[in-house]
């Protein structure tokens, strides 16, 4: 089992910057695919960002976020994190962090929440205008 926990969020501004953290712990996190997902109310949860260390560290972004955020990872600290610059009204939302230990994980995976196995709890973030 792998634990998720999201840390970081919190009101902030349009045009300000928040960086969430991801902490996990459990199995083996270097070997884990990592994601960011978020959910406004009333709407879907939608992706934001991943990264797949095992090939070569690949990320992609939402084209809503992409050039604004930016994920990486510390695996000796079992952390992964979300630089959120450029923060707009629309990017209020629950963030979630998910984790897959599916082998292999292809970058086609990485936008589809079907692919991720374990959830944190989700930290608010809220941009006002």
């Amino acid at each position: 089992q792998v634990q998720l926990v999201e840390s970081g969020g919190g009101l902030v501004q349009a045009g300000g910057s928040l960086r969430l953290s991801c902490a996990a712990s459990g199995r083996t996190f270097s070997r884990y695919a990592m994601g960011w997902f978020r959910q406004a109310p009333g709407k879907e949860r939608e992706f934001v960002g991943g990264i797949v260390i095992w090939s070569g560290g690949y990320t992609a972004y939402s084209d809503s976020v992409k050039g604004r955020f930016t994920i990486s990872r510390d695996n000796a600290k079992n952390t992964v994190y979300l630089q959120m610059n450029s923060l707009k009204p629309e990017d209020t939302a629950v963030y979630y962090c998910a984790a897959s230990g599916k082998f292999p994980f292809y970058t086609s995976d990485v936008g589809n929440s079907g692919s991720y196995d374990y959830w944190g709890q989700g930290t608010q973030v809220t941009v006002s205008s």
